[in-house]
């Protein structure tokens, strides 16, 4: 931009007579309608004051640039004006103005006034022009110290470039010397609904399988503690390729333009050496975010599969889920503990049961709202959230119902808020962008609240309300014989996948069943059948020494804690490399224990806590019973069944 064709001693007032900042731009706005810049000087003044309104255009240091643009300007003008005493125009700093330089552009010149505004900054920052110009007398003097001031700017600004490019030369070629001895670099993100096991192992996984293939890597955990090693965005930038190994949302914006290779949590595990194969020969396609929403720049094989992607969206939810309800759930079940020691109106009972209880009722508010989160980002936190509350009470729709949409009306919840949040985002997509602004804080939460709140109170909630009333009915009302066939499947579900999409659908019906009915019958099925695999590892590997190798007996002996703890998925390693013996042995031992905790009516009113919970069980000797004789079957099984030569073989 240059000065000198804007700046005109025609329109520079060397002794300005305001003093005060109303005075000033009336005289300034006066001059040029004076000297025919402007044709209409309400219109301009009008614009000058707009701008103020917004902050004030006093930069501080005893400058001012007031500017505008509008139809009013007929050329392009900077006019320059002194204050001998100063005046106070409201600067930033709150110090008094001296020099001022009025910006005028005329309507559709672009961003010339900003542009102008850039170049006058950049020269202003001079302490020695600026000294200068509040000496100056004349508007010749003025000119000419603008006009030394960009001529010197011009040139260290050429010389700024030739250095930059001799830096710029030198690094390409120490970099093309070093590249020849660089180690691929990758980047890797491990998450699991949990946080616990899964996201740890495939951390480990990938970090030994790079180590043997000579690759560096840097992986943040998703984990139950927070994230762990985050990845910096020069560590992203650097990367040749990045891993998502994660079965729930994580933060991807920050990868777009990079080749990312994106599969579900287990694929870290087990197939570690394939995942960054694709991302050292950046082979996996090249990632985009717009507008919150993730695409690839060409169809791949790793795009997830649509069940994949709505697995990922539904554990997400069940993830940011769970805390309420091991928090909640097992402060619930100290109350019913405390009880009949202290009675149903003592404050200790008072306190715990409520608080539980407080927690238990966000359960279906938070699942519904990231699931949602998971589909659509922030803008569908809301009407997930609210979709959620709208299931988990009796809602006064068009089918007026007592019992509420419950765990399937929010599981609902959640894909409908997000998949209306997505279609918001295409359908508002072709709006001006000056109203960019507008869609997060009112057009996404309204339209989303709308539509979704439409959608639960007229169609899910009426439905739904009957269909879970009837499943609690049956649930109730179910005699002994089904109770232990459906704690036999739920059991043997637990085992088959050990983390997964099998676990997770059992463990979540259970869960659903307790908030309905608060009966825990089902919950010591599960917590059962999910107890057992780890403990069964740990009885083959303890008693069928020679069948296993050293890292495997050291393994199996953590199980032991692993497995009283409720952890199923400490058996993945082992199911992963033997999942016949493994798996089968598994779900045979897990579905004794699931049916035989429905064949003695064992409850368990706490959602999580392995055999931490056993006191607040109904009956805690048969179900540590159940716990025993299943690990023991399934152990027995696999340690007689797993070939010696196995373990042989893989001392080698």
């Amino acid at each position: 931009m240059d000065l000198k064709e804007l700046l005109l001693k025609d329109a520079m007032i060397m002794d300005l007579k305001a003093t005060t900042k109303e005075e000033a731009i009336d005289e300034m706005v006066d001059k040029y309608f004076e000297v025919g810049v402007i044709d209409d000087k309400e219109l301009y003044k009008s614009d000058i004051l707009k701008r103020e309104a917004e902050t004030s255009t006093g930069i501080g240091d005893g400058i001012a640039i007031p500017h505008a643009h509008d139809k009013a300007v007929k050329r392009a003008t900077v006019l320059f004006a002194k204050s001998e005493s100063g005046l106070d125009y409201k600067s930033l700093d709150g110090q008094p103005t001296f020099l001022f330089f009025m910006i005028a552009a005329p309507e559709g010149a672009d961003n010339l006034h900003l542009q102008a505004l850039a170049s006058l900054s950049s020269l202003l920052i001079n302490p020695d022009l600026v000294s200068n110009l509040k000496k100056a007398k004349t508007a010749d003097e003025v000119q000419k110290l603008f006009d030394d001031a960009m001529a010197a700017k011009e040139a260290k600004d050429k010389a700024d470039e030739e250095k930059e490019q001799a830096r710029s030369k030198a690094a390409a070629e120490a970099a093309a010397k070093e590249s020849s001895n660089k180690k691929p670099f990758v980047v890797a993100v491990t998450a699991c609904p949990t946080g616990i096991a899964h996201t740890y192992m495939a951390e480990a996984a990938l970090k030994e399988q790079a180590e043997k293939m000579g690759v560096d890597i840097k992986v943040e955990t998703n984990g139950s503690e927070g994230v762990k090693h985050l990845l910096s965005a020069s560590d992203i930038a650097s990367a040749d390729g990045v891993i998502i190994a994660a079965d729930k949302k994580v933060d991807m914006p920050r990868f777009d333009g990079k080749h990312l290779v994106n599969r579900p949590v287990t694929d870290g595990i087990n197939k570690a050496e394939e995942l960054i194969n694709l991302a050292t020969e950046q082979k996996a396609p090249i990632f985009h975010s717009e507008g919150g929403a993730a695409s690839t720049e060409e169809e791949s094989t790793e795009k997830k599969s649509l069940w994949s992607k709505i697995y990922a969206d539904l554990m997400n939810g069940i993830s940011n889920m769970l805390p309420f309800v091991v928090g909640g759930g097992i402060l619930m079940a100290l109350s019913f503990l405390l009880e009949p020691a202290v009675g149903s109106n003592s404050q200790w009972f008072l306190f715990f049961n409520n608080v539980g209880n407080y927690a238990f009722s966000f359960l279906i508010p938070i699942l519904a709202a990231y699931i949602a989160v998971s589909i659509g980002d922030r803008p569908a936190l809301l009407p997930g959230f609210v979709g959620g509350y709208m299931a988990s009470v009796a809602t006064a729709s068009v089918v007026p119902s007592k019992s509420p949409a419950g765990f399937i009306g929010g599981l609902l919840a959640g894909f409908i808020a997000g998949w209306v949040v997505i279609g918001l985002k295409k359908l508002l997509k072709g709006l001006p962008k000056t109203l960019d602004g507008l869609k997060p804080i009112l057009l996404y939460p309204v339209l989303g609240l709308l539509f979704t709140g439409a959608i639960m109170y007229f169609a899910v909630d009426p439905v739904f309300a009957v269909v879970n009333h009837a499943i609690t009915n049956f649930l109730e009302s179910m005699g002994t014989g089904n109770a232990v066939i459906l704690g036999t499947l739920l059991g043997g579900m637990m085992a088959v996948d050990m983390g997964g999409p099998f676990n997770k659908a059992a463990y979540t019906f259970a869960i659903g069943t307790f908030t309905a009915t608060q009966d825990g019958a089902l919950m010591a099925a599960v917590m059962v059948g999910g107890m057992i695999p780890p403990l069964a590892i740990a009885i083959a590997t303890t008693f069928w020494k020679n069948k296993f190798t050293e890292q495997e007996r050291q393994a199996g002996l953590s199980n032991y804690v692993l497995g009283i703890s409720f952890i199923t998925e400490g058996a993945i390693p082992f199911a992963a490399g033997d999942p016949l013996h493994v798996i089968v042995s598994s779900v045979i031992g897990a579905a004794i224990g699931g049916g035989l905790t429905q064949l003695w009516h064992v409850n368990v009113p706490a959602p999580h806590g392995g055999l931490f919970v056993t006191l607040l069980a109904n009956h805690p000797l048969l179900y540590l019973l159940a716990v025993v004789i299943g690990a023991i079957v399934a152990g027995v099984i696999y340690g007689l069944w797993k070939p010696a030569k196995a373990a042989e073989t893989q001392s080698k």
